[in-house]
């Protein structure tokens, strides 16, 4: 693969031999939901067993790194300044409805002297479209073997903008519900096809214009935050406040966008 380092491979490699049973349990989520029971548990099972996949490989790899995962939340390491951030599925529901729409996300976050932490690297693969997104900080933003830009639209009114809304047992369905009526007025279009983790890769591919979601976890976001980034792209929070790291809000988008979409969704 074009340009990827020896960490990155490492990535890489874990990431596609963690999806070879997850597609063999896909092809057996559409047949469980015909059945009474339905797929749950089965997909629960999935999840965790991918997870577990991930740990082993990546923990072998570079042994003493930290590992968060969504699973298990975070097992610190010996070395305090590299942590694994890992979502085996992420796109569970879609997963669980034999929707083909769904990746496994890895991202190292390196933490400096200072305290100041960053991602370093990252990579989102969808095993359905055999599509693997990869960057390195400072080295750009790859699909596959192409390197890969934001878009360059400057025009709201021409925009596809991605974001996510929350589900049963979540907070926040007020405040979805406000964005979406602000945001609706003025783009061409908004899409929630439900993967925080390709919702960032596809901004950072140009195939959204911007995408904003409140709520999330770390794992939902830090490979993405380097995509956008690498791709060109500005990434904070809704307000401008605190680390987008967090998951806590999100926005993604061109730097003409960004700053039209910001207002927008602070009234």
């Amino acid at each position: 693969m074009a340009l990827a380092s020896a960490l990155l491979q490492v990535m890489i490699e874990a990431v596609r031999r963690t999806a070879r049973p997850i597609m063999r349990d896909f092809g057996e989520v559409s047949q469980l939901q015909v059945s009474r029971k339905g797929p749950g548990d089965f997909v629960t099972a999935a999840d965790v067993k991918a997870e577990q996949t991930l740990f082993e490989l990546l923990i072998k790899a570079r042994p003493g790194y930290g590992f968060l995962g969504e699973e298990r939340g975070l097992v610190e390491g010996t070395d305090k300044t590299h942590t694994w951030i890992v979502d085996p599925i992420d796109g569970t529901t879609n997963f669980m409805h034999a929707m083909p729409h769904f990746a496994i996300t890895v991202a190292l976050e390196r933490t400096h002297p200072d305290s100041s932490a960053e991602i370093v690297a990252g990579v989102t693969y969808n095993p359905i479209l055999n599509e693997m997104f990869w960057a390195e900080k400072g080295k750009g933003c790859y699909l596959n073997d192409t390197r890969i830009r934001v878009a360059g639209r400057k025009d709201l009114s021409e925009s596809l903008i991605a974001t996510g809304l929350p589900f049963i047992g979540k907070t926040g369905h007020a405040q979805a519900i406000k964005d979406l009526h602000a945001m609706g007025q003025r783009v061409a279009g908004i899409r929630r096809l439900g993967s925080a983790a390709l919702d960032f890769a596809w901004v950072a591919a140009g195939r959204y214009d911007a995408y904003y979601e409140r709520n999330l976890k770390p794992w939902d976001v830090a490979a993405g935050l380097l995509f956008v980034t690498e791709a060109g792209g500005v990434v904070t929070t809704i307000d401008g406040e605190g680390e987008a790291r967090s998951g806590a809000s999100i926005l993604a988008a061109n730097a003409d966008l960004h700053p039209q979409l910001k207002r927008v969704l602070n009234g």
